[in-house]
């Protein structure tokens, strides 16, 4: 398990060096690019290959339903701890208070279900647990992002962006990927081996970019120590109380006992990076938010071996 971990840091490692030597401008750019192929090949071709091979049962939905209980509760935690915007102006100062608060949401609620959970569940539990990660994220938390975070986004930041609604939900090309690997799967359609071939291949290049593009895409500030306070609790809700609100969801719609542990591991990933995206686009605090994604990815690396000796995962 630990070894796992340890090349799967290696490969961010990799990214944030690569950064690191190519220069913050040259290395968003690169990343910028890589992270649209996984966003609309790659990911797509890998949601289509699971999803028509799954067989469709009661998991289809506890999962997602697991999945919308855990980003919807730490939702709800978030404003509760930061909503009167007071620990934010103490650590922070009275400006773009609701910036602040609409990055701390988004960070705490969107975990990094595709782009770190797929490697994960992939290299802890084997490739039959990637449909855990794909109903966790494309039937549940990605279709919540664009509506509920959308929403979030839009009243804490500026909405001034064209076409900036919860209707982006429809230029998701892995939703529709997701709802076609449905559809075939319902209705028993075989897969012909040349597609699956191809599905397979591109779906394999899924891992290491997404490794790759989350150590691109990390940053840090000067001053960090200062925002600690700050951004402690958003860290301890992500890493901490999503997987046990997870956990908890699970027993009460009796999930399988061998999908339990994927699940949790599931809701225990870091913020998520397409976060960043959204931030720049509704003018929140990217700098906060990159901060949190950062700081939350170094210390999942302590915080999955917790949550994995804890499920007893070998």
């Amino acid at each position: 398990m630990f070894s796992i971990l340890l090349a799967m840091a290696c490969i961010i490692l990799i990214g944030v060096l690569w950064r690191l030597y190519l220069g913050a401008k040259v290395a968003d750019i690169i990343r910028s690019h890589l992270a649209k192929s996984v966003y609309e090949i790659f990911l797509p071709a890998l949601v289509l290959h699971v999803l028509w091979q799954a067989e469709l049962s009661l998991n289809t939905v506890r999962i997602p339903v697991v999945a919308a209980l855990s980003v919807l509760l730490c939702l709800l935690a978030t404003f509760l701890i930061y909503g009167n915007g007071l620990l934010i102006k103490k650590m922070l100062g009275p400006n773009a208070v609701g910036k602040k608060m609409g990055a701390l949401m988004l960070a705490a609620a969107f975990g990094n279900f595709s782009y770190l959970g797929i490697p994960v569940l992939t290299q802890v539990f084997g490739s039959w647990s990637q449909f855990v990660a794909v109903h966790f994220d494309m039937l549940a938390s990605t279709p919540l992002l664009f509506t509920v975070g959308i929403l979030v986004a839009g009243h804490y930041g500026k909405a001034e962006s064209a076409g900036a609604s919860p209707f982006e939900l429809l230029k998701v090309p892995a939703l529709w990927a997701a709802a076609l690997g449905l559809i075939a799967s319902a209705n028993h359609l075989f897969m012909p081996d040349w597609l699956e071939k191809i599905l397979s291949l591109l779906g394999s290049a899924v891992v290491p970019l997404m490794l790759l593009s989350v150590g691109m895409a990390l940053r840090w500030r000067a001053g960090w120590f200062v925002r600690i306070p700050l951004i402690f609790p958003v860290i301890a809700i992500q890493l901490m109380l999503m997987p046990l609100i997870a956990w908890t969801a699970s027993v009460g719609v009796r999930m399988p006992e061998n999908l339990i542990a994927p699940v949790v591991i599931e809701g225990a990933m870091p913020s998520m990076v397409l976060g960043l995206v959204i931030c720049d686009r509704f003018k929140l605090d990217t700098a906060l938010y990159a901060e949190i994604v950062t700081l939350s990815t170094a210390l999942s690396l302590l915080s999955l071996p917790f949550w994995m000796a804890w499920l007893h995962v070998a």
